[in-house]
C-alpha cells in the first residue's frame, strides 16, 4: 500500500487532555525556541481546530528500520553519527508523495475530501497515531509498534469521511525505562516528558544558536539528531527491515562520515553531499557547528589542523564551535580566556593570536 507498512484510523476530535498536555509543555517552555509550537496551538490541539469538516484521520506509517546497530559508531568518535531517518531520502518528500497517491485513491472510491500532512503544520502526529492504534508513545515520547519498534515515520489524511475508528493503543513499556536511562543528555525529567532544550535532536537539527556549553560534551558524536532513545527500545526486536520502503533505503555512503571531511564542507560541498535528504533543510553553518563539537569531543588531534581552518569561516556560530572544540583537543596550545582571546602556540605564524568576539568564545 504505497510503501507504508500500517495504517488505522482515529476520530476527527481528540480528547480535551491532548491540547491540555500540549499547553503546558509549552508553558513550561519546554519547546526551546521552536516558536511555531506555539503558533496555532489551538488548531494543533485537534484535527477539527484545523479543519472543522474533518470527521476521520487516517493514520499510517512508513517503516525505516535499520540495517544495523544505531549505537555502534559511539565507539568511533572520529566519525560523525547521523540518524538513521536522515541517511535516506528526505521522508517529507517520500512520505507526501505516497499520501497523495493513495488520498487520490481514495477520492476517488468515496467521494469524499481529504487533507494530507507529514510533519509540516500543527499536527499532533503521534498523539493521532496513539490514538487511531498504530502504537503508544513510550517514556521517550515517541511512537512505539509493537510490529516495528521505534521506526516509524509518520502521516496523516484528515477527512470529511465518516469512518470507524480502530481501537487506539495502549502502553506496553511497563516498568522498563532504557530510554531514559540511555539519553547522553538527561532530556527526560520524568516518563513521557521530553524537554527539548536538553534533546541532541533539537540542539543538532532545530537550535540555530550556539550549543549550550554544558551540554556539549554530552553530545559525544552526534552531528544530526540522535536514536539512542529509539534504539534502546527492547520493542524493536519485533522491527524488520523487509518493511523498509524501496524509497526509503539507506544511503550507506553517510552511515559512516569521517569528521575531517566534514569539518571541511563548504556550502557547495554541504549541498551536494547531502542532496535530497532532511539534512540539507538544516544547511551547512549548523551541520558544521555540529561537526565541531564533535571534533572536541574525539579526542583526536589530527582534527586540529581542519579546526583551526574554521578559525577563519564567514559563520560566527561555526567560528564559535571550532575555538571550544581546540580547546578541547589540546589545553596546552590552545587556552581560551575569559576575555575572549584565544592564543596559539603553535609553528603557524599568521595563528600566533586570533582574537574573537566574546559571544563565539563562550
Amino acid at each position: 500500500m504505497e510503501g507504508f507498512a500500517d495504517c488505522r484510523v482515529a476520530p476527527g476530535r481528540l480528547a480535551p487532555d491532548a491540547g491540555a498536555r500540549l499547553r503546558q509543555w509549552l508553558d513550561e517552555g519546554r519547546h526551546g525556541d521552536m516558536l511555531w509550537m506555539a503558533d496555532r496551538v489551538d488548531q494543533r490541539s485537534s484535527p477539527d481546530g484545523l479543519w472543522p469538516e474533518v470527521r476521520s484521520v487516517i493514520m499510517l506509517g512508513m517503516s525505516y528500520t535499520p540495517e544495523s546497530d544505531p549505537m555502534a559508531l559511539e565507539l568511533h568518535p572520529e566519525l560523525g553519527r547521523i540518524s538513521v531517518y536522515a541517511q535516506r531520502k528526505d521522508y517529507h518528500d517520500v512520505v507526501k508523495g505516497a499520501l497523495k497517491r493513495l488520498a487520490q485513491w481514495f477520492v476517488h472510491q468515496t467521494g469524499d475530501e481529504v487533507k494530507v500532512f507529514v510533519d509540516t503544520a500543527p499536527v499532533l502526529e503521534k498523539t493521532l497515531a496513539e490514538a487511531a492504534g498504530l502504537g503508544w508513545q513510550g517514556k521517550h515520547s515517541n511512537l512505539v509498534s509493537r510490529e516495528h519498534g521505534s521506526w516509524l515515520l509518520l502521516g496523516a489524511i484528515y477527512t470529511t469521511a465518516e469512518l470507524g475508528p480502530d481501537a487506539p493503543g495502549h502502553d506496553h513499556c511497563g516498568s522498563c525505562n532504557a530510554c531514559q536511562i540511555v539519553c547522553p543528555t538527561n532530556a527526560f525529567p520524568e516518563p513521557y516528558r521530553v524537554d527539548a532544550r536538553r534533546c541532541i535532536s533539537y540542539l543538532t537539527i532545530e537550535h540555530k544558536g550556539p550549543i549550550p556549553h554544558e551540554l556539549r560534551q554530552a553530545m559525544g558524536n552526534h552531528i544530526y539528531g540522535c536514536d539512542d532513545c529509539l534504539a534502546a527500545c527492547p520493542w524493536n526486536k519485533f522491527a524488520k527491515t523487509a518493511s523498509v520502503h524501496k524509497a526509503m533505503m539507506q544511503r550507506l555512503e553517510l552511515s559512516e562520515l569521517p569528521l575531517t571531511q566534514l569539518l571541511r564542507l563548504d556550502d557547495g560541498a554541504f549541498r551536494q553531499l547531502f542532496a535530497g535528504t532532511p539534512i540539507k533543510r538544516t544547511g551547512r553553518d549548523r551541520f558544521v557547528r555540529n561537526a565541531a563539537i564533535a571534533a572536541g569531543n574525539s579526542g583526536d588531534s589530527s582534527l586540529i589542523e581542519p579546526l583551526i581552518h574554521l578559525l577563519v569561516d564567514a559563520s560566527p556560530l561555526v567560528r564559535g564551535a571550532a575555538i571550544w572544540a581546540l580547546a578541547q583537543l589540546d589545553k596546552g596550545r590552545f587556552s581560551l580566556e575569559k576575555r575572549g582571546r584565544l592564543k596559539f602556540e603553535s609553528d603557524e605564524s599568521v595563528l600566533q593570536e586570533w582574537t574573537v568576539s566574546a559571544t563565539e568564545a563562550r
